[in-house]
């Protein structure tokens, strides 16, 4: 169910885009609802639809829209002319994202596709939450003991019911046979006047069905999202979830609260992770990795003893980056999509490398860029150098041969090569092939002009 607008987040985005870990809401729903292999997954949506079935859209996704809302029974309704006739229906809630599969499943198997599956939770503050009923339906009091017999809307529960900590998560499993007849039975005689898919619980019960209750392992699977404090809050739960998996594969960090993944990061053995560090997309890092404080790295593949100093970016993107084994990266550093550095290479504070290839032991250590550049081996880039990789229409590429050294405050207008061996001499502008093995300087000659005096301001 993905059809709320989300009033309490004070946004224009429908609620279940709204992002966690980097990702939207609905997406975690979604990727819980595919491990579990069923035949088929139906989105409803209503509330900014276009813009939520945009965003996920995939081909084995069927959508369902749901206009007006008039309460989650009628969201459902809309997902039937989609069901299959028989089997089980497994109905989940797009701002509930950190649902495990393995719960999931514990629900399905309480439904064994004939009785109606509640997933609950106690709560030291149910406020808020459906009630489940237990006790005698004849009518001798609820009770938190005893078989299901109704669950009980917050707004519509007595003094007596709000007492009851054990709610409903709004994730049920049912036998879509029966699902199909009780949706169609449902009522809108409430003080929302709205269908409640709870209701359900009530006809299962007149019918002699079974209602069955199923717990998840903690509280933070069944939390939900209305608002921009319980988003911050799920991003923590979920991030210190995260972090704690990795500590306990050996992972070393400062401080597990300072940490974020928005993708997949793969550690090896002995990696040290600083504060501040963000991880999107795709990271691995390999053996005896240390990343500094307040990096972010996207999308890149670090190899074994590389070093990360503090404020380095890192950015992949759909290309990818990859530092070899043993390698210095920044302080301040920025590596962009296409940058692969082999074995031991330096890339220092204020250097950015672009769709560059650097070979082993090459070094760019101070205020330099290199795009679209071929880096032989042991080359020394020296500070304040620029790779001229494009005329305003096209890139074109520098190639640099083995133990090149290129002084300061050079630049390489592409497409130009240096051979190996080859020195550039400080403040050169290099628009021509160099040979190898030689000096080439590309300079004016300096000269000093006698007598001349430096402008001063007219008087006013």
């Amino acid at each position: 169910m993905a059809a709320g607008k989300g009033t309490r987040m004070k946004s224009t985005l429908p609620k279940v885009l709204h992002k966690l870990a980097g990702r939207p809401l609905l997406q975690h729903v979604l990727e819980t609802a595919a491990e579990l292999k069923a035949d088929g997954i139906v989105v409803i949506t209503g509330h900014g639809a276009d813009e939520v079935e945009s965003a996920v859209a995939a081909p084995h996704l069927a959508f369902a829209r749901q206009m007006p809302q008039l309460g989650t029974g009628h969201a459902v309704q809309q997902a039937l002319p989609k069901l299959h006739e028989q089997g089980t229906t497994l109905i989940l809630s797009g701002d509930v994202p950190l649902m495990e599969a393995a719960t999931a499943r514990a629900l399905i198997e309480a439904c064994s596709g004939s009785k109606l599956a509640l997933l609950t939770i106690n709560l030291a503050d149910p406020t808020g939450y459906g009630r489940i009923i237990r006790g005698d339906p004849a009518g001798r009091g609820a009770t938190e003991g005893g078989r299901v017999h109704g669950i009980r809307e917050h707004k519509d529960a007595n003094a007596t019911e709000r007492t009851i900590r054990e709610i409903y998560t709004g994730v049920m499993a049912a036998p879509t046979a029966l699902l199909r007849r009780w949706l169609g039975l449902l009522k809108n005689d409430n003080a929302q006047g709205e269908y409640y898919l709870t209701d359900v619980v009530a006809m299962a019960v007149a019918e002699g069905v079974h209602v069955v209750t199923a717990q998840p392992a903690s509280e933070t699977e069944v939390l939900g999202v209305n608002s921009p404090v319980q988003l911050a809050d799920l991003e923590r739960r979920y991030q210190r979830r995260r972090a704690e998996a990795l500590m306990e594969s050996g992972v070393r960090m400062a401080d597990p609260a300072r940490f974020d993944v928005r993708g997949e990061l793969r550690c090896g053995a002995d990696v040290d992770i600083d504060v501040n560090c963000i991880f999107e997309g795709t990271v691995i890092l390999g053996n005896s990795v240390r990343i500094g404080a307040n990096c972010v790295i996207r999308d890149a593949v670090i190899g074994d003893r590389a070093v990360i100093h503090p404020f380095t970016h890192i950015d992949g993107e759909t290309l990818g980056a990859r530092v070899g084994a043993g390698s210095l990266i920044g302080p301040y550093a920025r590596l962009r999509p296409g940058a692969v550095l082999a074995e031991d290479v330096h890339i220092g504070n204020f250097v950015e490398v672009k769709n560059s290839t650097l070979a082993r032991g090459a070094k760019a250590n101070h205020l330099a860029y290199l795009g679209d550049t071929t880096v032989g081996e042991r080359v020394n880039y020296g500070a304040g150098s620029i790779t001229a990789n494009y005329d305003g229409a096209n890139k074109h590429r520098t190639v640099i041969g083995n133990d090149v050294h290129i002084g300061s405050n050079c630049l390489l207008v592409a497409p130009v090569a240096v051979g190996d061996g080859a020195t550039i001499g400080g403040g050169s502008v290099i628009s021509k092939d160099a040979p190898a093995g030689q000096l080439t300087v590309a300079r004016a000659r300096q000269v000093t002009l006698a007598g001349w005096q430096r402008p001063v301001k007219k008087a006013k």
